[in-house]
């Protein structure tokens, strides 16, 4: 197993273990079928996520710390406070940090490695009037532009 599908197993684990516990229920569902039960997603929004949860998928991102301070307008010194107390994020972060998740996921399914997604989210894209994918995701509008775009590239519709 490579270094990445141990991050993304052990990411897979914390979600399964997090879900499990906020409904008092045994789930074993993958990443994508968390991803695609919005109710689950609300639960988990509702509940806050946990920093070290928070820390799996921010080691699997292809975003720098400052992208994602960003991503949910908090400082860097305020992420860090997080980190020192392992305290949950507030919904408003959390319902964040689960689009990004998302956008994530779905990008490492279209383009089959994080490098290659990397690329095409560093790279200005016509079709999302010449912006880099990357910078629209600090808003959710932006955020269903770029998996959009994403939906269209898996299914060869190029703009």
């Amino acid at each position: 197993m490579t270094k990445e599908e141990v991050k993304e197993k052990n990411l897979e684990k914390a979600f399964i273990s997090h879900v499990s516990k906020l409904s008092k229920k045994d789930y074993d569902i993958s990443m994508i079928d968390f991803l695609s039960n919005r109710l689950l997603m609300i639960m988990v929004i509702e509940e806050g996520i946990p920093f070290q949860l928070f820390d799996k998928i921010y080691e699997l991102s292809p975003f720098p710390i400052n992208y994602w301070s960003e991503f949910l307008h908090l400082s860097q010194k305020s992420l860090q406070r997080y980190r020192q107390s392992r305290r949950q994020f507030d919904p408003i972060h959390s319902e964040k940090i689960i689009e990004i998740a998302e956008v994530i996921e779905t990008g490492k399914n279209v383009f089959g490695s994080n490098d290659k997604f990397k690329l095409w989210l560093e790279t200005p894209n016509f079709a999302l009037g010449k912006s880099r994918p990357m910078d629209l995701l600090k808003y959710s509008y932006g955020k269903e532009m770029v998996l959009t775009e994403l939906g269209r590239i898996e299914h060869g519709i190029l703009g």
